[in-house]
């Protein structure tokens, strides 16, 4: 007799919405890839208000305040204000751009531990590794820069390119202020074809690729000369501003290559760089690259042919329909059937932000401190996600981080040789450890309140199970759940953890009960962070 098999379902490729159970498995696996480390209040929440409305509370980008001044070196703007429209010094401003940076780094990190239910934060990430514009020439840009991809994160993707262009940060990044009529300068040019819009595609002759030529790099030099900047670490106008110089602005008539409809673009002065976006943006291809971007970022790395023909031509089907606006793709693909598939989930090795968010942010482990301590805090994880190979502001190379274009490891790039042994390390720190100390502080887990966030936690089975949907996107094995509740109960029979657990509760202030509590849920913690199943999303 042959025994019964398992057969393997095939994945669903259907963009069709989403028809199967809604339960916190479909919850969590929706958050996870749109937040930094979702809460299990978050999860249940989202459960109880249906995928729809979930959705679209996801697809909508709150106001934040921005980025405060904190360091003693800032010598213009107070302590607790902001300095984002404030004048530098007179004589060295290296101290003030250093005090800048530093409060613009720790506002990046303090928005993804206070992100409310909103795709918000995952989608600046997106952007900055779509863009990969380094930040540092001065402050101001640099939150401007962020500024306009919040602004337009699931908004105007045309409009975006088109603002992006001309921003200060990127005009001196990709050296568009040294673009001049007498001496075209080919990096911008080059990017916006090959990384930012339509892609460079397989090489099919001398100079020509897929969807564009050298001699398109070559005419787009040309059309976007003429644009510097005024006010960079300037002392009397508040922030940089992008400027255009007709005298240094080519008048010829550029010539497209057939790719483009061998269209000519004349000249348009200051409008020129928007016209040659418009002809850029007629091109199918930009969708189809763009919407491959976002599927590598949010569902899989994995391409397949039928994901290709099946999914991503249906996202730029969307895309175009709704003229380059990004909701609708979004919406779609979080409400399809496909994003669902078990096949997908788990997936995706976690990028250092996410690792470490998916430990704090559960727990809602950081305390109000005063704004110094807070800010510092926020710097110490800036400083950890940059040891694991993710400086946010500074991507390694123009093309962002290579764990979401280099083939064919893509996101296990961030558990390779050097940082993997790094990010078991932070599970230790986070929760045995004491922490990591920040002016008398730490910084470190707090089991207690994460515990009091579970519907049963005097149950250690409940809890355990509880604990595993919360960190683990295809859940856990039965082995694994009685390794964890082994550490949980010290082996000892389950009602001894009830016991101790509803002791704690009478008396949550006293040590003799509270600290075998603490110490027991921070050692299941640990033991869950040295699981290669938390690495994933």
């Amino acid at each position: 007799m042959i025994p019964d098999q398992t057969i393997e379902q095939p994945i669903s490729l259907s963009m069709s919405p989403y028809t199967g159970q809604w339960t916190t498995e479909e919850a969590a696996h929706l958050l996870r890839r749109t937040m930094f480390g979702a809460s299990l209040t978050q999860i249940r929440g989202a459960v109880a208000n249906g995928l729809g409305a979930t959705v679209s509370s996801l697809l909508t980008i709150p106001s934040i305040n921005p980025p405060l001044t904190y360091h003693a070196n800032e010598s213009v703007a107070s302590q607790g204000q902001t300095w984002v429209n404030s004048v530098y010094p007179s004589g060295d401003t290296q101290p003030t751009e250093n005090a800048r940076s530093s409060s613009l780094g720790a506002w990046l990190i303090e928005n993804m531990n206070t992100e409310s239910l909103s795709i918000a934060e995952k989608m600046c990430l997106f952007w900055q590794n779509h863009f990969a514009a380094e930040v540092g020439f001065d402050a101001r840009a640099s939150f401007n820069y962020f500024d306009l991809i919040r602004t337009h994160a699931i908004g105007d993707f045309k409009q975006l390119i088109k603002e992006m262009t001309i921003d200060p940060n990127m005009l001196f990044f990709l050296n568009g202020v040294s673009n001049q009529s007498f001496s075209p300068n080919e990096n911008y040019a080059r990017e916006l074809l090959e990384l930012y819009t339509i892609g460079k595609g397989l090489q099919i002759g001398e100079g020509d690729y897929t969807n564009y030529k050298e001699q398109d790099v070559a005419a787009g030099s040309k059309i976007l000369t003429g644009w510097t900047v005024n006010g960079m670490r300037s002392t009397t106008l508040t922030k940089p501003v992008a400027v255009f110089n007709t005298l240094f602005h080519s008048a010829s008539t550029k010539q497209l290559s057939s790719h483009f409809g061998d269209t000519t673009i004349s000249n348009g002065g200051a409008q020129e760089y928007a016209n040659y976006i418009d002809v850029i943006f007629q091109q199918p291809a930009v969708a189809t690259f763009i919407c491959t971007k976002l599927y590598r970022f949010y569902v899989n790395y994995d391409i397949t042919q039928d994901v290709q023909d099946n999914v991503i031509t249906q996202m730029a089907a969307t895309l175009i329909t709704n003229n380059y606006q990004i909701v609708p793709v979004l919406e779609e693909l979080f409400l399809s059937d496909h994003f669902y598939d078990v096949s997908v989930r788990g997936s995706i090795i976690k990028n250092p932000l996410e690792l470490i968010f998916s430990m704090l942010n559960p727990s809602n482990s950081i305390p109000s401190y005063d704004l110094s301590t807070n800010y510092q805090m926020y710097n110490t994880i800036y400083w950890v996600a940059g040891n694991l190979g993710q400086s946010y502001g500074s991507p390694p190379n123009v093309g962002g981080w290579p764990a979401y274009y280099q083939a064919p490891s893509f996101s296990k790039l961030w558990i390779n040789s050097t940082f993997i042994k790094q990010r078991f390390e932070i599970g230790y720190y986070l929760t045995l450890h004491a922490g990591i100390e920040i002016n008398g502080n730490y910084l470190k887990i707090n089991g207690l309140q994460l515990l009091a966030s579970f519907e049963f936690p005097a149950d250690p089975v409940a809890l355990i199970d509880e604990l595993c949907l919360l960190y683990f996107p295809k859940g856990a094995s039965t082995s694994d759940k009685l390794i964890l509740k082994g550490i949980l109960t010290s082996g000892l029979p389950d009602f001894e953890w009830t016991i101790q657990y509803n002791e704690y509760l009478a008396d949550m202030s006293n040590p003799t009960f509270s600290d075998p509590v603490r110490i027991r849920i921070e050692s299941v913690l640990f033991q869950i962070f040295q699981m290669p199943e938390f690495q994933t999303i």
